[in-house]
């Protein structure tokens, strides 16, 4: 059986994608929501979304609202991939 993925089985990173496989194609979260959902502090989240976003595995689109920057947050189809896998992987073990 081939090893978990490392950069997802830590227990952030896999509230994260957990959180964000839940959208849809295409679709994205404003961060405070994610950061909401997940009770974390933005730092905390954005230093595990910046190793899972070097991994392909999610986006973020920073823009301007009115006068004020916003971050959206997105699983990408290779984050779908891999989470997949991921759980697949994780019931076999099981």
């Amino acid at each position: 059986m081939a090893e978990l993925d490392p950069l997802i089985h830590a227990d952030a990173r896999l509230r994260i994608m957990s959180a964000l496989n839940t959208l849809g194609p295409k679709e994205s979260m404003a961060f405070p929501k994610l950061r909401e959902i997940l009770s974390m502090t933005a730092g905390n989240l954005s230093t595990h979304l910046r190793k899972l976003e070097d991994a392909g595995y999610v986006s973020q689109d920073k823009v301007i609202e009115g006068r004020s920057p916003a971050t959206y947050v997105g699983i990408t189809a290779r984050g779908v991939a891999a989470f997949e896998t991921y759980k697949a992987q994780l019931i076999q073990l099981l």
